[in-house]
């Protein structure tokens, strides 16, 4: 059986419009998505920093649409892995859990890895919106599209648009 490994951030939880809603709440800045598409998450949101160390930011994530359909299937066919990093966020170890443990019930404790780095993580198909993960992952690498990666065009990486594409390649 296929071994499957699968981000969180930006691909099962939506970062984006956690981080638009936190800049409104603290900043009253509204932020469209699409303007900033091909810009950095730091360029984009000026207190992102101080969000993603906030207790409950992780906890409180939107799931993507599509995502919890998307995993039960992926989960019933292969040897599924949620693999987060988190150390850079220490309090989003313990938040990552609690969220996965609400929306995906299914994935068990023994599928879910939280790590510093996923240079050390091998399997046959990633899918991951960084691709910084995805460079040193030899097997099939698919990139799931966030407005910071817009930008990136490597015939290593599969691009996918939604939760409804990798289910249909998959």
């Amino acid at each position: 059986m296929k071994k499957v490994i699968v981000d969180m951030d930006g691909v099962m939880a939506d970062v984006y419009h956690q981080l638009i809603a936190f800049e409104k709440r603290d900043s009253g800045k509204d932020i469209n998505i699409h303007d900033v598409v091909g810009v950095s998450e730091l360029e984009a949101f000026p207190n992102g920093k101080k969000h993603v160390n906030e207790i409950g930011f992780f906890r409180t994530l939107p799931l993507m649409k599509g995502s919890r359909e998307a995993m039960e299937y992926l989960n019933n066919k292969y040897d599924l892995y949620i693999v987060s990093a988190g150390m850079e966020f220490p309090n989003s170890l313990r938040e990552k859990y609690d969220w996965l443990a609400e929306y995906f019930p299914f994935i068990t404790l023994e599928q879910i890895v939280l790590c510093g780095s996923k240079k050390v993580v091998s399997g046959d198909i990633m899918i991951d919106d960084y691709p910084k993960n995805l460079k040193h992952f030899s097997g099939e690498k698919i990139i799931f599209t966030q407005p910071h990666n817009h930008h990136v065009e490597d015939e290593d990486y599969k691009r996918v648009n939604s939760w409804e594409e990798i289910m249909n390649i998959l």
